[in-house]
């Protein structure tokens, strides 16, 4: 690694071995072996270990007796919790973004939508989820209540911390998630009621849980 990249030996060995778990080249259970990530990332093993430090207070990594540090797998209940409140909170947050959303919006997020369709003929899982975020933080950024916003972005951090591309998972959904994603923009371009927003986005939400836990049972 080149002292061309910002940060500190150890910023940048947590963000190097965060971004690999969360893309999942470094999967649930991997071994996290000190010497060997240090010997990649060109540094000595103390900042590789002040990172996976900081990594496992964020609970992404878990020490085992015997065995070290390891990738922590994804908690199906936490995961469960987690989606289930996303759905209500942001189902809500759409809802009264709606009257606030411009044409120019709307425009923007159809072109976001129209990259997640591209991104399905070679599906990428993680730039899909990347999109998907940049998709629905159109629709609720504008939301006038911050305390509902404030609890839309902690739920979108806690889908994070779990790695949670959902669709690397069941990649199947993905198409008829793009599909639900115009049918949103059209009730807010149609002025549809409050209710019939929040209704769409939560079982759009809903939807890609229920896919979940179908293949996870």
């Amino acid at each position: 690694m080149t002292e061309t990249v910002t940060g500190s030996k150890s910023e940048q060995a947590y963000a190097a071995v965060k971004a690999r778990i969360v893309d999942g080249a470094y999967s649930p259970g991997y071994r996290l072996v000190l010497a060997k990530i240090a010997e990649d990332l060109g540094f000595s093993v103390v900042p590789v270990r002040e990172a996976i430090r900081r990594l496992e207070a964020e609970g992404l990594v878990t020490f085992e007796r015997n065995v070290g540090a390891t990738v922590s797998g994804i908690d199906p209940t936490e995961y469960l919790y987690t989606m289930q409140t996303l759905s209500i909170i942001e189902g809500a947050a759409t809802a009264l973004s709606a009257p606030l959303i411009g044409a120019a919006d709307i425009a923007r997020a159809r072109a976001v939508n129209a990259e997640m369709r591209d991104c399905l003929e070679h599906f990428d899982p993680v730039r899909f989820t990347r999109l998907n975020q940049d998709f629905h933080s159109v629709l609720f950024e504008r939301c006038p209540n911050p305390h509902i916003l404030d609890l839309v972005h902690r739920g979108w951090n806690r889908l994070a911390s779990l790695r949670s591309s959902t669709f690397r998972f069941v990649p199947g959904r993905a198409r008829g998630s793009v599909d639900e994603h115009e049918a949103l923009l059209r009730l807010i371009e149609a002025g549809a009621d409050a209710d019939t927003i929040e209704k769409a986005a939560r079982q759009h939400r809903a939807a890609t849980l229920d896919a979940y836990l179908s293949q996870a049972t």
